[in-house]
């Protein structure tokens, strides 16, 4: 096991408040399999919706949305008839590499902790 280092209040605070924010960003239920679908390359709504097994169009349009807004993805409007709408993520979405392979390290160790008997 490893040894967690000691930090004053005002740090803990701190820290505390930077991972408040980051699941506030990537937190839930969606939006990380959302950002993953899009890994692959752009895609129009449908195509995410079908990547994203189990997500309804209501859910999947506000993450869409949320997940815009905070510079993980970029909704492209091709007004050709019929209007095309893609969404693909940024270089932005880049920066949470280190999160999502920390994630599944954890994920992995952690669903190995629960099968074996901790």
């Amino acid at each position: 096991m490893e040894v967690v280092e000691k930090i004053n209040a005002k740090e803990c605070s701190s820290r505390l408040g930077h991972i408040s924010d980051s699941l506030y960003v990537i937190g839930g239920k969606w939006k990380l399999p959302v950002i993953v679908a899009l890994r692959e390359g752009s895609k129009r709504f449908n195509e995410i919706q079908r990547a994203v097994e189990g997500i309804s169009a209501r859910v999947l349009s506000s993450e869409l949305k949320e997940l815009e807004l905070n510079g993980f993805v970029k909704r492209t409007v091709h007004t050709q008839t019929p209007v095309v709408v893609e969404y693909e993520i940024t270089a932005y979405a880049d920066t949470l590499n280190d999160v999502l392979n920390a994630l599944s390290s954890w994920g992995a160790m952690h669903r190995n902790t629960l099968k074996n008997g901790r």
